[in-house]
């Protein structure tokens, strides 16, 4: 065995006792960490030949990097709808990188990751009162969930015209309805071959609404002939989140031919608001529901599910079955994770959710996400209020989008932005909202208080009085 490792290997209590503290230390200081950094360090490009053992890695890394990581898991991190991580969901990430494991099957004699997988998904679809007739896994995010939920969409499409686009590659032009489509879900449409340039845009509600248009929607898919489609319609957009009509579309499905998708990465989360799920009514009825845990649920990164309906599990392995190894067996017969989804290395990601699911329970996420909107709601109010400031849409459940007061203001905003940040009391991300430059600020993460408003309001003030 190799020196270095040997020694590390004898002190691995202290290697961890040492990291432990450090862990501890940044989480205590969480709220006072920078939210942003400026930090341009040298990059080494030779590799030590002996290497240095464990504990001076760590003194090197504190001396390179540690005081440029910024507090994106805290309190007044705002940008890109990040939420943090919970005690429990730390427990969960830690002990799923000990133990290792390499998640795979249900049966035999390996490990019992998949089992804790299983469950894990079962818990997901209670908490949000989803039926079990949809069958998930877990992917590293929300790009990766829509890229399999659609994958399967892209088969289907395939089948019902007698083909095998798995296997004989895409034939035919498919068509896809959206009205205001995430840019992970036209990534995918590039990666899967389907092209993100083939969709059909259909109009959104008036109102200042980023909503899709039911009628619209229907003139859209009568033009279409009869012809199957695929539908992906928004469970909470980026900037307004705003919800597509789940309950009309469902009586959609009685009448048309169509795969439905949901991409409800941090919106889905509304079902856990009693005051707020109404705007998920229906979406039991999709085909197929993206959801991102290291948003709302506040895990670790990287980590998503991919929901899909059990009856379409044989597409699922159409696609990814590891047809070229035998020893996993029929994918129907033996289930398998690697013959569901598209990686075939995959951590166990499941664990810190588990964790953090079991730890709060139903009651726990409620106040989470009634939390995150109070949250929203305070600071759309004081922008009402303030005459710097104006609202581009109004706040209907945890994203504030808003601007500078005045057109003549519009070419200030970026400005306005890059101050506010290098605060780096608080990060915000830009956005452009019905032509106007605009700023978005999303409210996910379980530590924010009214007190990181008040915070965040006086820096705010400040920096737009100049």
């Amino acid at each position: 065995m190799n020196e270095q490792l040997k020694d590390d290997l004898q002190k691995i209590d202290r290697l961890l006792e040492t990291v432990r503290l450090q862990g501890l230390d940044f989480l205590n200081q969480l709220p006072e960490r920078p939210t942003s950094s400026e930090h341009k360090g040298e990059i080494t490009e030779t590799l030590n030949k002996t290497g240095i053992g464990g504990l001076e890695a760590l003194k090197l890394f504190n001396k390179k990097f540690e005081k440029a990581i910024i507090g994106s898991t805290g309190p007044r991190y705002w940008g890109f709808v990040t939420g943090g991580s919970t005690p429990a969901s730390i427990m969960g990430d830690w002990l799923t990188s000990i133990y290792d494991q390499n998640t795979q099957a249900t049966k035999g004699q390996g490990d019992i990751s998949a089992i804790i997988e299983i469950e894990t998904i079962k818990l997901i679809l209670d908490l949000f009162n989803l039926p079990n007739d949809f069958i998930g896994g877990f992917v590293t995010g929300a790009t990766m969930s829509n890229f399999t939920c659609l994958a399967v969409a892209r088969q289907w499409i395939g089948k019902q015209a007698g083909k095998d686009f798995a296997k004989e590659g895409i034939t035919q032009k498919i068509n896809i309805l959206s009205a205001v489509p995430h840019s992970s879900a036209i990534k995918c449409l590039s990666m899967l071959g389907i092209g993100s340039n083939n969709i059909i845009k259909v109009n959104v509600e008036n109102g200042n609404r980023e909503s899709i248009d039911i009628e619209d929607l229907k003139v859209k898919i009568k033009k279409l002939n009869g012809t199957p489609f695929l539908l992906i319609t928004s469970a909470g957009t980026v900037n307004t989140v705003d919800f597509d009509d789940f309950k009309a579309i469902s009586k959609l499905r009685g009448e048309f031919n169509f795969w439905w998708h949901i991409d409800g990465a941090f919106g889905a989360f509304a079902a856990c608001s009693p005051t707020h799920k109404h705007v998920l009514e229906g979406w039991e009825n999709a085909d197929s529901i993206t959801i991102d845990c290291h948003k709302w649920l506040n895990v670790p990164y990287e980590n998503a599910v991919f929901l899909v309906k059990e009856k379409h599990k044989i597409l699922q392995t159409e696609i990814f079955q590891n047809s070229n190894a035998p020893y996993l067996g029929n994918p129907l017969d033996n289930f398998n994770y690697l013959n569901f989804l598209p990686e075939n290395s995959r951590r166990l990601r499941a664990l810190p959710v588990w964790f953090s699911l079991v730890a709060y329970g139903k009651k726990g996420y409620e106040h989470i996400v009634e939390n995150s909107i109070e949250m929203a709601k305070t600071l759309g109010e004081f922008i009402e209020a303030n005459n710097h400031f104006e609202l581009l849409a109004p706040v209907r459940l945890n994203n504030v989008c808003f601007t500078l007061s005045g057109q003549e203001r519009q070419s200030e905003v970026s400005d306005f932005l890059t101050k506010l940040n290098s605060t780096a009391k608080v990060f915000m991300t830009p956005t452009v909202y019905n032509g106007k430059t605009g700023i978005r600020a999303s409210f996910v993460n379980w530590r924010t208080t009214k007190q990181d408003i008040e915070l965040v309001i006086n820096e705010m003030i400040k920096i737009a009085s100049h």
